[in-house]
């Protein structure tokens, strides 16, 4: 049987107009949960939280309470385990609550990481590679297919395949890539440089020269830069022959085949006819790309 989608949220787990009882019993349901009693749980995905943005949580905490209930499960030996709902129960220790509203669900491993991963994307908590981490997560750990990965978050399949291929770039890239240096399109114009030193020399230029992501892929294909730095005394540089590359229809059709399929394709032509190239890193994601293609 399918596993049904989480689209709906943690909005569907709390019936609406619930008023959380107090006591701390072992079963489901909506109580008044002490904080000493939650430990932090093993499936965050986020790895950073804005100190400002706590603070500010924190106050408003103070004056309106939380507003939406944590959602935890118990632990073996006793307890409770967080499972979403970080952000509220740090601001909750900062406010200086004692207790919170927490919704307490009995879930395997699986569906915590599930719910701790589709809360943070819908409020676009996580930055791309932190999805991609917690998307690699799912397939590696709980057996995952990407088809039924990208079901289960409600995003469709390229777009998790393109998250994925993200944690393929090099760390110092994925750092940028964490704290806003760089953009997804820049890291995905990455990806298209036909070697590692090409990558790195452009990911240099990116951070730099402040390239667009246009830019990043025209020199990712191998052509010529959009805009030709000036040389001292304010002339410019002088030009080099024009590099030649696809017309504007083949570029189009080549950026479609990137997206329908998650990985990097190159779109040549030759007099009449042409090649495309597609090209794959491991033998699921040739499984993965054949099963496209062939249905």
């Amino acid at each position: 049987m399918a596993r049904k989608a989480l689209g709906r949220g943690l909005d569907a787990l709390i019936p609406a107009g619930s008023e959380p009882p107090e006591g701390e019993g072992r079963g489901e349901g909506l109580i008044n949960l002490a904080l000493d009693k939650i430990t932090a749980g093993n499936f965050q995905p986020r790895r950073g939280f804005e100190e400002a943005a706590l603070r500010e949580l924190a106050e408003s905490i103070k004056s309106q309470g939380v507003l939406q209930p944590l959602l935890v499960r118990p632990r073996t030996g006793g307890g409770f385990e967080l499972i979403a709902g970080e952000r509220r129960f740090r601001a909750a220790r900062l406010a200086g609550l004692s207790t919170v509203p927490a919704l307490v669900r009995e879930v395997d491993d699986r569906t915590a990481l599930e719910f701790s991963l589709v809360e943070n994307i819908q409020r676009e908590d996580l930055d791309p590679i932190e999805q991609a981490e917690a998307y690699q997560r799912l397939l590696t750990d709980f057996d995952y297919t990407q088809e039924e990965l990208s079901a289960r978050v409600g995003k469709d399949r390229a777009t998790v395949a393109n998250l994925l291929r993200l944690l393929k770039l090099p760390e110092e890239v994925k750092d940028d890539l964490r704290e806003g240096i760089i953009t997804a399109g820049h890291a995905r114009a990455l990806l298209m440089a036909e070697s590692p030193k090409q990558m790195l020399e452009l990911h240099r230029a990116i951070v730099e020269q402040g390239i667009s992501v246009r830019e990043a892929e025209d020199r990712a294909r191998g052509g010529a830069p959009a805009k030709r730095r000036k040389a001292r005394g304010g002339k410019a540089e002088p030009s080099s022959p024009e590099v030649s590359r696809p017309d504007l229809h083949l570029r189009q059709a080549e950026e479609s085949l990137i997206r329908a399929l998650g990985t990097k394709v190159k779109v040549t032509q030759k007099g009449k006819g042409g090649r495309i190239e597609i090209q794959y890193f491991s033998a699921e994601e040739f499984n993965r790309i054949y099963r496209l293609l062939v249905g």
